[in-house]
């Protein structure tokens, strides 16, 4: 299942040994056959790689980017990897049933986790890291604002929202929705909107929260580019038990008030409900005349496709 190489460094006196730990091999290898134009493009790719300091990533968490700008490398915690572990085979059939199929997804493709382990054979220090390798969302594009958004209000606002490079988050997407709303068409918000349900559908069905949708607003284009990222963290007992603590208020603090970490299926909701709610839609010709009716439910059109509209029933959406 996990392929493993190792060699030694070519000049002498050949005293550092280097371990690489392929999580994976044949999994990731027939993913990236659906989603990179060559393995070899893949390799060349991550040759070629310098440091990268992300914004709005975890601090003291190794970032690189490849030269060419097509992936992202990201340092995972043990915590993070034994969760991948445990959801793999759902992770890959999700998106090779969903490239096969077409059936919307927004989720960031993760393309390859090893383990590189660089050891010196004459003092025997070791220095040991797990990462991950991920497509670049923003490759290519010419963003003048990226959003991070969780569907949370809380703590989720940047203060220093100038330049660029700034990630800004919910708060700071509220703020500015009054004069400068981010406007999509009809058949790209439900697009939008169906790629959400089928990959919240299936993150919550691993028990994985703390999600974000990465938006990158292209203006030169007109166009959003997105995706879900940081999916590698499940629900574990320490997170049951500190959505009960806080939620109950035992610690001190108000009662019934909305806890920090929620449950998969809490997040669930809520991250829809969010994402529908902060990209509005421009009305077109294609657009239904009648309002959509309450409660929400899932209806057909004229040519068979869905409408989105159901707030909990779980189902994937074609």
């Amino acid at each position: 299942m996990h392929a493993k190489v190792s060699f030694r460094d070519e000049g002498p006196p050949r005293k550092v040994k280097y371990s690489v730990t392929c999580y994976y091999a044949k999994q990731f290898d027939a993913l990236r056959k659906k989603c990179c134009p060559t393995e070899m493009d893949f390799r060349l790719s991550l040759s070629r790689c310098k440091k990268w300091g992300a914004q709005g990533g975890k601090s003291n968490v190794f970032f690189a980017k490849s030269l060419d700008e097509r992936f992202i490398i990201k340092q995972v915690t043990r915590t993070e990897l034994e969760s991948f572990i445990k959801f793999a085979s759902e992770y890959f059939k999700y998106l090779s049933d969903s490239l096969s199929s077409g059936s919307p997804t927004c989720l960031a493709k993760i393309l390859g986790i090893y383990q590189v382990t660089i050891k010196n054979t004459k003092s025997g220090k070791e220095i040991r890291m797990d990462l991950m390798v991920m497509e670049n969302l923003l490759f290519g594009r010419n963003v003048t604002r990226v959003y991070d958004l969780k569907g949370s209000g809380r703590s989720r606002y940047n203060a220093d929202s100038s330049g660029n490079n700034k990630v800004l988050l919910d708060q700071n997407l509220l703020e500015t929705m009054p004069t400068s709303p981010i406007f999509l068409g009809n058949k790209a918000k439900r697009l939008l909107e169906r790629a959400v349900w089928n990959d919240t559908s299936f993150l919550a069905s691993i028990d994985v929260m703390d999600y974000s949708l990465l938006v990158g607003v292209d203006e030169e284009r007109c166009e959003l580019v997105l995706g879900i990222i940081d999916f590698m963290r499940q629900y574990t007992w320490d997170k049951h038990l500190e959505t009960w603590v806080k939620a109950s208020g035992i610690l001190g603090g108000p009662k019934n008030i909305s806890p920090t970490v929620i449950s998969p299926k809490q997040y669930k909701k809520r991250f829809r409900k969010a994402m529908s709610t902060y990209f509005l839609m421009v009305p077109d010709q294609w657009s239904p005349p009648a309002i959509i009716p309450s409660p929400l439910q899932i209806d057909k059109n004229e040519d068979g496709s869905s409408i989105l509209t159901k707030e909990d029933s779980g189902d994937q959406v074609a």
